[in-house]
């Protein structure tokens, strides 16, 4: 397994390993996986891309996450084409993003078995068709519709992001072993690739064509790629033991594992509500026009996918305290701009801090995470961090219910809380990582 240097120019670092290369080496002795954020990512490694695409099997996964993408993208996207823009009804649009989180939930046990029984391949090809399907069936509604009539298809987008999640993470299981910083830099990208290409798609078809023409063509994009993977073979899913229960109980036990739970929350909850909820806030807030607000999106994709690409130069260059404190200030910022302004420039710029503020802030956790949970694994949620990441998928349903009773300005009011404590819970783990290496 490569390994990266130590950071000489930070070598105590709270963000960074304790004992360097001595610590590195004690636990290959004692066959832990230790991997920091740098090693994920670092250049040098970066190079060595080619190695992904020597297993056919694992780069036609890796693309599978420009789906993954693209389903997470879809509903904030849409939104203004179903014309939420005109109505006051918060609530329901909370509910559609309620509907997604619970397939996701509801798939995880599902696709366990299924990725047992059947394989990757069966499990790609069924969540790229029933996601085909879902899309189709949300075409064929009138746009006049009752809401109620959509959630089944959200979700069953939702269920269909979480089979395809399990079947990628496992697919790209050998190949993160042997080359961790092409995979997560690939991987990486794809996802950011869907996201922003769906809303490109929406914003670049809104005027010229009806709903259920942009959906058709959302549709045919998993559709594609679900007979691509009906034509591959894919090896035998690698066996991954899940940690048990009593794990999740002494995770608890860590100061910094709840720390760290803490911030993973708020930090995914920020960025799943600007994802959702901008062009709506946009509309009604700024008073911009409904592709105008596309295009913002746009824009938020665009810097969460660039800065996630600087944060691989930045990342062995800066020490890592002051660039997560300055990331995090620069997301408040952003919010505090889009809560404040009346214009579109206005509304660009808060965009783009905020976009850029959130880009490092979970490089940096993983990081963490690396050094402090070894058996970490992308193939599974895992201990407490299953928690934090479930709730925050939760967050925009939330929005939804506070908007209608406070009106939509709380759609950023509540993610530039959640930055500011992102900033607090930074304080707090550098202080405990201080205290705990004295």
């Amino acid at each position: 397994m490569p390994t990266s240097k130590p950071n000489s120019c930070n070598p105590r670092s709270p963000w960074s390993p304790v004992s360097g290369m001595d610590d590195r080496r004690a636990a290959s002795k004692s066959g832990n996986r230790r991997l920091d954020y740098n090693q994920l990512v670092s250049l040098t490694a970066a190079r060595q891309s080619g190695e992904v695409f020597q297993l056919p099997s694992a780069a036609k996964a890796l693309s599978a996450l420009l789906i993954s993408g693209l389903l997470f993208g879809f509903p904030g996207a849409i939104l203004p084409a179903w014309g939420y823009h005109l109505s006051s009804d918060f609530s329901t649009v909370g509910n559609y993003f309620l509907c997604m989180s619970l397939g996701v939930i509801i798939s995880t046990e599902a696709a366990g078995r299924m990725l047992v029984k059947r394989g990757i391949g069966f499990l790609l090809v069924s969540a790229c068709a029933l996601a085909c399907a879902a899309l189709l069936y949300l075409a064929i509604l009138p746009t006049a519709i009752e809401p109620l009539w959509r959630l089944g298809g959200l979700l069953a987008i939702g269920f269909s992001t979480g089979l395809l999640n399990t079947g990628v993470f496992h697919a790209i299981s050998p190949v993160y072993d042997r080359d961790p910083a092409a995979t997560a830099n690939i991987g990486g990208i794809s996802f950011g690739m869907g996201s922003l290409g769906v809303t490109l798609l929406v914003a670049g078809t809104f005027y010229a064509y009806t709903i259920t023409s942009i959906l058709i063509f959302v549709a045919l994009i998993p559709g594609m790629f679900g007979i691509l993977y009906a034509r591959s073979t894919f090896p035998a899913p690698v066996v991954i033991e899940r940690p048990r229960l009593a794990r999740m109980f002494q995770d608890l036990r860590s100061p910094g594992a709840i720390l760290l739970a803490l911030l993973l929350f708020f930090q995914f909850a920020n960025e799943w509500s600007i994802a959702g909820w901008l062009p709506i806030f946009l509309i009604r807030r700024v008073g911009i026009s409904p592709n105008n607000s596309l295009l913002l999106l746009t824009l938020y994709w665009l810097s969460l996918l660039v800065g996630r690409l600087a944060a691989v130069a930045l990342l062995p260059r800066i020490r890592h305290g002051k660039l997560l404190l300055s990331s995090a200030g620069a997301a408040v910022f952003g919010c505090l701009i889009l809560l404040g302004t009346d214009n579109a420039f206005g509304a660009g710029v808060g965009t783009l801090l905020v976009g850029c503020g959130f880009a490092s802030i979970y490089p940096l956790v993983a990081e963490r995470i690396g050094h402090e949970f070894p058996d970490y694994h992308p193939a599974f949620f895992n201990g407490i961090f299953s928690l934090a990441l479930t709730g925050a998928m939760l967050a925009p349903w939330s929005l939804g219910l506070l908007a209608d009773i406070w009106g939509v300005g709380i759609v950023m009011a509540l993610p530039l809380a959640g930055t500011c404590m992102v900033l607090v819970l930074v304080l707090l783990i550098w202080l405990e990582a201080k205290i705990r290496l004295g």
